[in-house]
């Protein structure tokens, strides 16, 4: 008899520890770019699922690639496509390519200090102001003063899509100034008077974006969503999140399928980003 109990106790005691064993508890870790969003996509679904626990760490996107094959976190936040190599150490590591989901959309944006009277410019002068061929902002209708350069440091997602987008693959100018996030970028660029940096929609405070044309003396377009889902922004981009397979399940998938529902784009939209059209959310 007192077998009997003691099986059924241990059998109640098993039912009763289920829901914590299935509480999320998600690690989310990579591109700087993303990671204001992605503490925020973590705060709200927290909030309305008090059992989830999301750890969310930046450190740029090539960092968050180097722990989904490491299998030290969860989740991937990547703002640049998953490159050859890396989709091969995944498979080593895991065997199977990560899943990748969008999860919203970003007009890069090109920052001035907000004392600058340049309003707009060209990928072509982009290109020739990162590289170091053009030094002084008369060279492209601005004071007669030397042009100073904020870019990412070489792991960030956001360095490499401005390097293969504007620069042409070319490499950045000697002279530019390594920043470890955009909010660090923004910073510079607000207190240097003669500053130029480059970043994610979200982040503007302090400091004013371009207007910028794919040819020199074409229409300068402002980084609005509408520009942006529309595809005439030049420096548009998706932003994924990256997940080992075997791992898209459960309270994972349920997170991630939150992030693309309409609460999750709504707060895309709140923090600075762009939702992504219904048709991409599948």
């Amino acid at each position: 008899m007192k077998t009997r109990h003691l099986t059924a106790l241990l059998a109640v005691t098993a039912l009763l520890a289920v829901p914590d064993a299935l509480a999320a508890s998600i690690t989310v870790k990579g591109s700087d770019t993303l990671v204001i969003l992605a503490q925020k996509w973590a705060e709200v679904y927290m909030r309305q699922n008090p059992d989830a626990k999301i750890q969310v760490t930046g450190g740029g996107t090539g960092t968050g690639f180097a722990a989904l094959q490491n299998q030290t976190t969860d989740l991937c936040n990547a703002s640049r496509k998953i490159r050859a190599k890396e989709i091969e150490a995944c498979v080593k590591a895991f065997g199977k390519r990560p899943t990748e989901y969008k999860v919203a959309l970003d007009g890069l944006s090109v920052y001035v200090n907000e004392a600058n009277p340049i309003g707009q410019l060209s990928i072509e002068e982009l290109e020739a102001i990162f590289t170091g061929r053009l030094r002084n902002w008369k060279a492209v209708g601005g004071p007669d003063a030397p042009i100073v350069l904020y870019s990412r440091e070489n792991s960030s997602g956001t360095y490499e899509f401005f390097k293969e987008t504007v620069l042409k693959g070319r490499d950045f100018a000697a002279s530019a100034q390594t920043m470890p996030g955009t909010a660090a970028v923004l910073q510079a660029v607000a207190k240097e008077k003669n500053g130029i940096g480059y970043g994610g929609a979200a982040y503007g405070a302090g400091a004013k974006h371009l207007r910028i044309s794919r040819e020199k003396g074409g229409e300068a377009i402002e980084p609005t969503e509408e520009n942006v889902v529309k595809g005439v922004y030049p420096i548009w981009r998706h932003l994924f999140i990256y997940v080992n397979p075997a791992l898209d399940k459960g309270p994972t998938a349920q997170y991630l399928n939150w992030i693309r529902s309409d609460d999750g784009q709504t707060v895309v939209k709140d923090v600075g980003y762009f939702p992504l059209p219904k048709a991409l959310r599948q």
